[in-house]
């Protein structure tokens, strides 16, 4: 739960790692955004990527307006002043500022991958080939690969997803 609407944690890194003690790595969620305007919620030395996969969003950050189409990523501080003016459903990854490298981006073909961890969210239904083996993935599910000793893993992606990775 949070002031403009309900929050489902997909997953918070380490496992042991405490949402109220914003003690984590990194947090994968969506939200729903019910109240027009909400604020985000802040959350000092993290840097966040949120992504609508329903709808465009009309957001001001530190009091600038910004308009983001829908899939298109927005990176912010997660200390920032954000107000939301849309509803809709949203990703949202938070991650420490004390991580040295991570990226959100929109992938649709073949990606070869050696992060340490690499997550994956289907944006539609659609098949990821992970060094040839197939899943399948509804709209929304999470794919998380634990590649803690950085092997070269190949991707293949029937459909657009939201590929992130991240290097300790």
């Amino acid at each position: 739960m949070w002031s403009g609407g309900l929050t489902y944690e997909y997953m918070i890194y380490p496992r042991t790692a405490s949402y109220p003690d914003r003690n984590f790595v990194f947090r994968i969620s969506s939200a729903t955004i019910e109240e027009i305007p909400s604020e985000f919620t802040k959350f000092k030395g993290y840097f966040r990527y949120l992504v609508m996969p329903d709808n465009s969003l009309h957001i001001e950050v530190n009091k600038e307006k910004k308009i983001y189409k829908k899939y298109e990523i927005m990176e912010f501080n997660s200390d920032d002043e954000v107000t939301s003016y849309t509803k809709g459903i949203d990703f949202n990854w938070m991650v420490s500022e004390k991580i040295r490298h991570h990226k959100l981006k929109i992938t649709k073909s073949n990606e070869n991958y050696n992060a340490e961890i690499i997550i994956i969210f289907s944006l539609d239904t659609t098949v990821i080939k992970i060094n040839e083996k197939p899943y399948d993935l509804k709209p929304y599910d999470l794919l998380v690969i634990e590649n803690l000793k950085k092997e070269n893993i190949m991707l293949h992606f029937s459909n657009e997803c939201l590929t992130g990775i991240l290097d300790f």
